[in-house]
């Protein structure tokens, strides 16, 4: 078995995904209950949350239906943090063809914008600042990278679930 069932009923094959089976309502449960950095974070703080505050902050708002979804294939996959990622090939493999069919199913550009890329890396030094535990130890990707003026403060799962799907909505209707 190569599927798994989600939220709204339907199936989603891992080796084989196709875009009926992705549901927005889907990606905005499972990301909502995903939390960042493998929970080791000082609260529970969604990849839900994380997704509307990439779509809100990214620097120009055409890039923001991108931003929101950036992170999708992980309402499916799991958050595995980027250390570990690394020394899976064939997990990223799975995750880049479903992602993919994601960005195929929204129609987003094949590869992900710069500008999304930028603005994932200003909420992690600003996530890593806000909401995981004083370390000495240098995050190289997040050198000369600016944070976030304003802290975050992580928000309930169910709450973060309606932000999502409301960002969605707006941004699409």
């Amino acid at each position: 078995m190569t599927w798994i069932l989600t939220a709204s009923g339907k199936t989603l094959d891992f080796l084989n995904p196709v875009p009926e089976q992705i549901d927005i309502l889907d990606i905005a449960q499972g990301l909502s209950n995903e939390c960042r950095f493998s929970g080791q974070c000082k609260v529970f703080y969604s990849v839900a949350q994380h997704s509307v505050l990439a779509s809100q902050v990214v620097q120009d708002q055409k890039y923001a239906l991108e931003a929101l979804l950036h992170d999708a294939s992980e309402a499916y996959l799991k958050d595995i943090p980027k250390p570990l990622k690394e020394l899976l090939p064939d997990y990223r493999a799975i995750e880049a063809r479903l992602q993919a069919v994601i960005r195929r199913k929204f129609g987003l550009p094949e590869q992900e914008s710069d500008a999304v890329k930028r603005v994932d890396l200003k909420l992690l030094a600003t996530e890593r600042r806000d909401l995981m535990p004083e370390h000495d130890a240098d995050w190289e990707i997040l050198r000369g990278i600016q944070k976030l003026p304003q802290p975050i403060r992580a928000v309930h799962a169910g709450i973060a679930q309606a932000q999502f799907v409301r960002r969605y909505l707006q941004l699409t209707q």
